[in-house]
């Protein structure tokens, strides 16, 4: 049996995660790493199996040089048995430290059938003094008419089949929402392949004219953007900006979209066209995982762009003592500031556990981080999810998928019933009690119910579909063969 106790456990093996887990084994530190995913990398450097021939494993990707040299630190830390990497893993509790103690416990869970059957001698629960969470997040979803149809996709699951398996998701594409993430969706699927009849923006590049200073702040994100116009023009994608997919028409899969012109709040100018396609990528930014992060104790927040996140302080401390947190659970900023933090947050870690740590580094990556949210902020100012968005919906649009629960159930539990909040709705109506616990539809739900009530959308409404008393899925007979003392 693998040993079990560790200095610092790290959660998560994307850019925050990897940067954590090296940098804190490379002070001395014994680290445990746990990810769901087969290989590191995280949804942002996802790729093919790692014996891909060179150079195919990297198509698509930003920061690959950045991915590598983390990839050899962290063979070579497990190789010297400084790292126990627990691939094909997921955190299933976490047991916060006795009265006294520092000791956080996460027990584990496997995240694929394969590992539930390969019969190795992974520990069922590790236990650690440092616990680093860098879970990642997701894509945000909006519900719009038609968007339960076969067909329609999150646009991270459409680059997810890309980078991972070298997949389309369909032939005629359009990819829509608000943000930069629907630009290398849309310019992957062309190379790919697939005709992409449009780039739909709801909101406006002019956006970035609101705050220059912070927009400059990261100069090769500047030059990105020149890329990927460079892309789209080549493939001749049109980008369409105050542009949404306001229906999507179909029977038994998607046919068709209506394309609709939006003002500056999102409400409908006028209707503009109607579009043939078979995949529909939609993209409305991400929202951090926070499970792990409330199961600690942890408080949370609501960021400038309308996600919960976790309190940090300027070294990547939660709220709950030996937790810290980095990547997107801080507030989606991309892979270069997870990165930062992940540095940040394992240096402090070990440093707290009597590690030398110079503070050099640790200035520098602050303002580096510092950086990084300044832009992030400018971003999230640019490209906000349209205030009138819940305006598109009719009484029958799907709101929650796993409950099947309408847009005019929603309405009706305010009108019939006195929900006023998200909890109140989601006791009345049943939004986000189905498979997903509210993953998909939570922030849609909170935000229809401020808006119902005319106010703004506050932390304590998202913060119900974030606290999860399991964190990841476990069946009954794992927890039946739990030890007792478990």
């Amino acid at each position: 049996m693998p040993e079990s106790r560790f200095d610092i456990a790290v959660v998560g093996a994307g850019p925050a995660g990897l940067a954590a887990a090296v940098t804190a084994a490379e002070t001395g530190r014994s680290v445990v790493l746990v990810d769901a995913g087969e290989q590191p990398g995280g949804q942002y450097w996802r790729h093919p199996d790692e014996s891909a021939p060179r150079g195919e494993e990297s198509l698509g990707h930003h920061d690959w040089s950045i991915f590598t040299d983390f990839r050899a630190r962290l063979h070579r830390l497990t190789g010297d048995g400084r790292i126990v990497h627990l691939p094909r893993r997921q955190v299933w509790f976490v047991e916060r430290p006795a009265p006294g103690t520092r000791a956080h416990t996460l027990h584990l869970t496997t995240a694929h059938v394969e590992a539930a059957r390969s019969g190795d001698e992974t520990p069922r629960s590790v236990t650690a003094d440092g616990l680093v969470l860098c879970p990642g997040g997701y894509d945000r979803q909006l519900p719009i008419p038609g968007w339960d149809l076969p067909g329609v996709m999150a646009a991270g699951g459409v680059q997810a089949l890309l980078k991972g398996h070298r997949t389309l998701a369909g032939r005629r594409a359009v990819v829509a929402g608000t943000g930069p993430f629907l630009l290398p969706v849309a310019t992957g699927l062309a190379a790919a392949g697939a005709d992409v009849v449009a780039v739909c923006e709801a909101g406006s590049v002019s956006g970035w004219a609101k705050n220059p200073l912070a927009a400059a702040a990261v100069p090769a994100k500047a030059r990105e953007a020149v890329e990927y116009a460079t892309a789209l023009a080549h493939h001749r994608i049109p980008y369409l900006q105050r542009t949404a997919i306001t229906a999507i028409h179909g029977d038994d899969e998607v046919r068709s979209v209506e394309l609709s012109r939006l003002d500056r709040e999102g409400r409908i100018r006028d209707r503009t066209r109607r579009v043939d396609v078979d995949l529909v990528a939609l993209g409305w930014g991400f929202t951090p995982s926070l499970e792990l992060i409330t199961a600690t104790g942890a408080e949370t927040r609501k960021d400038v762009d309308d996600s919960l996140v976790a309190v940090v302080d300027s070294e990547q401390r939660a709220t709950a003592p030996g937790v810290y947190v980095a990547g997107e659970a801080t507030g989606v900023g991309g892979a270069l500031l997870a990165v930062a933090e992940g540095e940040l947050a394992g240096l402090i870690a070990a440093r707290d556990q009597r590690a030398t740590v110079p503070q050099a580094p640790v200035q520098a990556l602050q303002k580096r981080i510092a950086r990084y949210r300044r832009f992030a902020a400018a971003m999230h100012a640019a490209h906000p999810v349209p205030r009138r968005w819940h305006e598109w919906l009719r009484p029958d649009t799907t709101v929650c998928r796993c409950e099947e629960v309408s847009f005019g159930q929603v309405c009706a539990a305010r009108d019939e019933l006195g929900a006023g909040d998200a909890r109140s709705v989601k006791m009345m109506a049943r939004p986000g009690m189905g498979w997903c616990q509210g993953r998909v539809c939570g922030f849609a739900t909170a935000q229809l119910a401020a808006a119902q009530e005319g106010r703004e959308l506050t932390a304590d409404d998202l913060r119900p579909t974030a606290k999860q008393t399991f964190t990841a899925p476990i069946s009954l007979e794992q927890l039946a063969e739990a030890p007792r003392d478990e």
